[in-house]
C-alpha cells in the first residue's frame, strides 16, 4: 500500500514522503491518526506540484538549520545529577534533562528532536547527542554529566 505522509513518523519517513507500508498498518493506524492519506494519482501530482514549490524556501529552512548547528557547536553544558556509589547515577539523564539545559544556556530545541545513544545516560562522563535540526541536518554535540554539589 502506498502512502503520502502527512506527519513525519518515527522509523518510516518524514512528512510529504512517499512511502510503502503493509495494507494493515496503514489502514488501521496511518490514515486514522491523521498521519498519512492514500497515494491516488492525483494525490501524487499535487505533492510533485507542492514539493517544487516548497523546493525554493526549503534552501533558506535549510541555511537557517545550518546555522542553527554552527551555533549549538559554541554552547557547552554540563548537567549536574545525582550521583551514588563511584559514578553511577540515581536515576538517569534523558533527552528531556539534555533540552532543559540547552533551554537554560538559550536555545531552544524539542525533545523529540535530540536522541541519545542508548536512550539514557546512568553514569558520569562525557556523552553525544545527535540533534536534528531538519531532515538533513543532524549536529553531533557534546556535553558533560557531572556530579551535583553536595549541600
Amino acid at each position: 500500500m502506498e502512502l503520502i505522509l502527512k506527519k513525519d513518523v518515527e522509523n518510516l519517513g518524514f512528512a510529504d514522503d512517499l512511502v510503502k507500508v503493509k495494507s494493515g498498518y496503514g489502514r488501521n493506524y496511518l490514515i486514522p491518526q491523521g498521519f498519512a492519506v492514500l497515494a491516488t494519482p492525483s494525490a501524487k501530482k499535487v505533492l510533485a506540484e507542492t514539493l517544487k514549490q516548497r523546493a525554493h524556501k526549503e534552501e533558506k529552512i535549510i541555511n537557517d538549520a545550518k546555522a542553527q548547528a554552527e551555533q549549538l557547536a559554541g554552547i557547552e553544558v554540563k548537567i549536574a545529577a545525582k550521583v551514588g556509589e563511584g559514578d553511577k547515577l540515581f536515576g538517569s539523564v534523558t533527552n528531556m534533562d539534555v533540552a532543559d539545559a540547552l533551554e537554560k544556556a538559550g536555545m531552544s530545541i524539542d525533545k523529540k528532536f535530540i536522541s541519545i545513544a542508548g536512550g539514557s545516560i546512568k553514569r558520569l562522563g562525557t556523552y553525544e547527542a545527535k540533534i536534528r535540526f531538519h531532515r538533513d541536518v543532524i549536529a553531533a554535540w557534546s556535553f558533560d554529566v557531572v556530579a551535583e554539589a553536595k549541600k
